[in-house]
């Protein structure tokens, strides 16, 4: 009797009626993203056209693990962009954090101080749109928080109260995300720490498992946050970039809709295949001083196996105490060449972290392009900025393993 009832329990069970074009909304904003990426009006070339259909497919990867993986109930610390996921001109020497929070919500962050040389912290309010950025009210670095001797630390973000204790931050209005960032200078012996958070309310129980309408809706969250990240970074630098002269820098300010820690640089670059840019910049005294080059997607360059970024640990410093910079497609001999990578134009970006004060016009950059031919007229420590083909692919091995370390660690 006890066979007979479980089968006829097993075959009463009828299957569910699967809901129609669940994956369509994300699949015509793929269809809509590649009409995108294919008329941006600064593709010039396939190798950019190229570069553009990988943007692409790392974005659908991003959001796509991004979408299954938020959680509100018992938030975790995801990687927001990283080599593979690219967006927002992401910084080299960077990684970057960030968990989903409400404003009613009280979390605590855990961790062990690394040895990098930056850590800080971001609540952000809101979202990237094509036509804003996020809120960046409460911004500061590790210097504002209480680490033990063992380099451990706990902190707790959560609604206003006048009763806070030191490492207590509000999150405020409107708060949706808790951005990191953990900043590298020398990638062969600095070491990242560890992180973690924990929502008080819901520590020791489980999230709900996801139903099939929620599932469902995910394709359509999706399908908006794809479209939105498209169009927000191909507006971007045309916010802050591509209205300043051309191979020209602006002053030195505050990042916008970044840290309260940070200066940053910019401009763009146009160069032809015998052109060169050459840059010259104090070394800075702050902690973490560094430059790169982004293509016109917004998007780092291939700085793993290439010299597309330099900060101060790793760059030449000429005994006047200026750090000379060599922006070209060809490589011109030295140490501190800066590979354009075969893009004639592009975005340029110094950021200086972990400030104590505004980072003045003469700490700034100044640019002079010239021909490739008349580099060396112009770098006053020619003899010590030489460099050989073994000492650069030292230079790139030593990247390599770096950046692999890193990553692994």
């Amino acid at each position: 009797m006890s066979s007979t009832t479980q089968t006829d329990t097993a075959t009463s069970t009828e299957r569910p009626t699967p809901p129609t074009d669940v994956t369509r909304p994300f699949t015509d904003a793929i269809a809509e993203a590649e009409r995108m990426v294919a008329g941006a009006e600064f593709v010039e070339t396939e190798q950019d056209l190229a570069e553009g259909y990988d943007y692409l497919a790392g974005s659908i990867a991003a959001i796509t693990q991004l979408v299954r993986a938020r959680q509100t109930s018992h938030p975790f610390f995801f990687t927001s962009t990283g080599p593979y996921t690219k967006m927002g001109l992401d910084n080299p020497d960077t990684l970057y954090y960030h968990a989903d929070v409400e404003p009613d919500g009280t979390y605590i962050v855990r961790g062990r101080r690394g040895s990098t040389a930056d850590l800080s912290f971001q609540v952000l309010r809101g979202d990237y749109t094509p036509s804003t950025v996020p809120g960046g009210d409460d911004a500061f670095d590790d210097r504002r928080i209480p680490i033990a001797a063992d380099g451990s630390f706990a902190i707790t973000f959560g609604p206003a109260r006048d009763d806070a204790e030191p490492g207590y931050f509000a999150l405020g209005d409107g708060a949706s995300m808790l951005a990191v960032r953990e900043v590298y200078s020398d990638w062969s012996t600095e070491e990242k720490g560890t992180i973690s958070i924990e929502r008080v309310d819901t520590i020791g129980t489980a999230p709900t498992e996801p139903d099939l309408e929620r599932v469902v809706r995910r394709y359509r969250t999706a399908a908006k946050m794809l479209t939105a990240r498209i169009t927000t970074w191909f507006n971007f630098p045309k916010w802050f970039y591509l209205d300043e002269p051309v191979n020209t820098f602006t002053a030195p300010r505050l990042t916008p809709g970044g840290l309260s820690t940070q200066y940053s640089s910019v401009g763009h670059y146009r160069l032809a295949d015998d052109e060169a840019m050459i840059i010259t910049v104090p070394k800075s005294d702050a902690p973490y001083q560094g430059f790169q080059l982004g293509s016109m997607w917004y998007i780092s360059l291939d700085y793993v196996n290439h010299q597309t970024s330099l900060n101060s640990a790793q760059a030449q410093v000429d005994p006047d105490g200026n750090i000379r910079l060599v922006v070209s497609r060809q490589d011109p001999g030295v140490a501190n060449w800066i590979e354009t990578t075969g893009r004639r134009a592009g975005i340029l970006q110094f950021r200086w972290q972990r400030v104590d004060g505004p980072i003045g016009a003469d700490g700034g950059p100044t640019a002079q392009v010239v021909a490739l031919s008349d580099v060396d007229a112009h770098l006053p420590y020619l003899s010590e900025n030489r460099i050989d083909a073994q000492g650069w692919a030292q230079r790139i091995a030593t990247r390599q393993r770096a950046f692999a370390e890193r990553m692994l660690g």
